[in-house]
């Protein structure tokens, strides 16, 4: 026997039958509501004064992007340790006090990049 499961969208406004879910955006959140032809054309239309006065300003969906970000191309954790290796022991050579362990001074790795 065969199941069909349909999904009914309600109109989150006034309670009919929704048609489409609208996505948008307000001071860094995002939101999405459920709404008819009508609401959906007079949500718009309530917008339309603000949107055309505004700007874009990148891509909606932050976790979207955060993902992208994820996903750089950062060097392994094995080659960052032979970089600090290597920096601190220029560093000793050259008379500058660094630490065995942990985050190794900017100005430091600086003078090690202006070196090379």
């Amino acid at each position: 026997m065969a199941r069909k499961v349909q999904v009914l969208l309600v109109d989150d406004v006034d309670g009919s039958t929704a048609d489409e879910t609208v996505s948008f955006g307000l001071d860094g959140a995002h939101y999405e509501i459920d709404l008819s032809t009508d609401n959906a054309a007079a949500f718009r239309e309530a917008l339309e004064r603000y949107v055309s006065a505004a700007r874009k300003a990148g891509r909606a969906g932050g976790v979207k992007a955060a993902a992208r970000a994820a996903t750089s191309t950062k060097p392994s954790p094995s080659a960052d340790r032979a970089q600090n290796q290597a920096i601190r022991d220029w560093a000793k050579r050259n008379g500058l006090q660094v630490s065995e362990r942990g985050r190794i001074p900017a100005d430091i790795v600086a003078k090690y990049h202006a070196a090379a």
